[in-house]
């Protein structure tokens, strides 16, 4: 009969290392390495998954287990320095990187459940509290202040105001945009039209207020010819251009 065995879940090997070095309340800088890696093997042996990325991360930490392993049966290597280096170094900075952020992780929990027992409750001010204001006594806010000084106090900020304005830029004219709509326009000419079935272009454009208008216009002319709404001819060369209905 077959023995069932529950397996804890890590998240990483790391997770599963820092479990079996407080299992075997082991030194974290001096890791029997191989004691260890037989426990180590012997778990991903029994562990269930079908995720191939797990699986790797947890066979590459055992080929790194074996590598350190086969390293200290060697003689040790020996720095610039000419001290021994020791393989489980690495291996022991990984460890203690990742038990404080471990551990960081469990106060960042803590502090969020202990975070959802915060209850807050509405103010209740009576609103004569709410709505009380501290008079302000004006003698003692301006205690030596005179007509004299406030009038001193007004021109030094008038003072300001003026030396902000650029003398030669503050000459310059504006320029204003013209805001002509092109509808607009149509509608006028074609009014325009509807009552004088024969005009002057000329006249139709010194109607007009601005140049901005002119432009609208002589397009709007433009337009309505194109669509045969208009006739536009000129008796001789230098007469008026005339404007008749279609």
């Amino acid at each position: 009969m077959a023995i069932s065995v529950k397996l804890e879940v890590f998240e990483g090997p790391l997770d599963l290392l820092l479990h079996l070095i407080d299992k075997n309340k082991i030194d974290i800088y001096d890791i029997p390495i191989v004691v260890i890696t037989e426990q180590y093997l012997s778990y991903i042996k029994n562990m269930k998954t079908d995720d191939m990325n797990i699986m790797s991360e947890f066979l590459v930490m055992a080929a790194t287990l074996l590598d350190i392993k086969c390293r200290m049966l060697l003689p040790k290597e020996v720095n610039e320095q000419g001290e021994e280096e020791d393989p489980r170094s690495e291996l022991v900075q990984k460890l203690l990187e990742y038990k404080i952020y471990k551990y960081m992780s469990f106060e960042l929990k803590d502090r969020l459940l202990d975070s959802e027992k915060l209850l807050f409750k509405r103010p209740t001010l009576p609103k004569e509290v709410e709505n009380y204001r501290q008079p302000v006594d004006y003698e003692e806010l301006i205690q030596d202040l005179n007509l004299g000084r406030l009038n001193d106090i007004f021109k030094s900020i008038i003072k300001k105001q003026e030396d902000k304005i650029d003398p030669i830029r503050s000459k310059f004219g504006k320029l204003e945009k013209d805001e002509i709509s092109m509808e607009q326009k149509m509608s006028y000419v074609e009014e325009y039209i509807s009552k004088n079935k024969k005009f002057s272009f000329r006249a139709l454009l010194e109607r007009q207020t601005g140049k901005m208008e002119i432009i609208v216009t002589f397009l709007v002319i433009l337009e309505l010819m194109k669509v045969g709404r208009i006739h536009i001819f000129q008796e001789d060369i230098f007469d008026d251009i005339l404007i008749t209905t279609a």
